[in-house]
């Protein structure tokens, strides 16, 4: 059974695939047991987020500013110490993010984004959970405050939807934390990234579809959905040499490793 470790169960352009429920229902019946649906901004998607946790079994979100809100007076009002009282407050806050810095897109001052990136570091610190980073076009900077706030911390987490060089995966890697791969990879213009993708030990890697953007090859352009991680992780499991049952069952202990709040429930689908 496959974890998608990365998707947005609340976002309006998932909606043709249906209700949260019916995603996830899809999901399980496509081998995906478990799910991560990410906040993006708190003051607008947490509510819904933990209402969709609440009535699904094995989906748990996160908590967290993305960096094109980040110049957001309600999401700049929410201190670490808000943030990691929120995660303590419900078992199915298992993260912090997506966070990160955007410089490709510019949405919000970058002043505003370092800061809100630093703040998320210093929650996730507080709160003792991981923390789910974003990043384009930002890379040295992004490198720059993950090591110089967390150094020593036991800070940890997961690149999501890594498509930087390689370099940066080395250095993440290093600060113990999580590579996380999308549909992107799959795509026939990331030679590059594959490579990067073998040098990723087993342990440290993770998928995932940030539904509902990035849909793999053979859904590529259309919605993506929960239940295409398989075909992420099976694109995947090759570049490994392994089976797909064997890739599933490493990723899904990755998870569980690294998102200790995460519990799983027996659902018997």
């Amino acid at each position: 059974m496959w974890i998608d470790s990365h998707c947005h169960l609340n976002h309006s352009g998932i909606k043709p695939k249906g209700s949260p429920e019916a995603i996830v229902k899809a999901a399980k019946k496509g081998g995906v047991d478990g799910m991560v649906t990410v906040c993006c901004c708190i003051s607008k998607e947490l509510q819904e987020l933990q209402e969709i946790t609440a009535h699904n079994d094995n989906v748990w979100c996160t908590i967290g500013t993305h960096p094109h809100d980040s110049g957001l007076e309600k999401e700049k009002a929410y201190s670490a110490e808000d943030i990691a009282t929120l995660v303590k407050s419900n078992n199915k806050i298992i993260g912090i993010g997506e966070t990160g810095l955007d410089y490709y897109y510019d949405n919000s001052p970058r002043e505003e984004q370092r800061a809100s990136f630093v703040k998320h570091v210093q929650a996730c610190i507080e709160a003792g959970v991981p923390m789910i980073v974003h990043t384009r076009d930002a890379e040295k900077d992004t490198a720059c405050i993950m090591k110089n706030e967390g150094q020593g911390s036991g800070l940890t987490g997961v690149m999501h939807c890594f498509s930087s060089e390689q370099w940066l995966a080395e250095e993440a890697l290093d600060m113990g934390f999580y590579i996380s791969f999308s549909g992107i990879v799959t795509f026939n213009k990331s030679e590059a990234l594959r490579e990067t993708a073998k040098l990723v030990p087993l342990d440290r890697v993770l998928i995932e579809t940030d539904a509902p953007f990035l849909a793999p090859v053979p859904f590529r352009g259309k919605v993506n959905e929960p239940a295409y991680v398989a075909h992420t992780g099976t694109f995947l499991a090759d570049i490994y040499g392994l089976s797909a049952e064997e890739f599933a069952k490493i990723t899904t202990e990755n998870f569980y490793r690294l998102f200790t709040k995460a519990k799983y429930v027996e659902t018997g689908s």
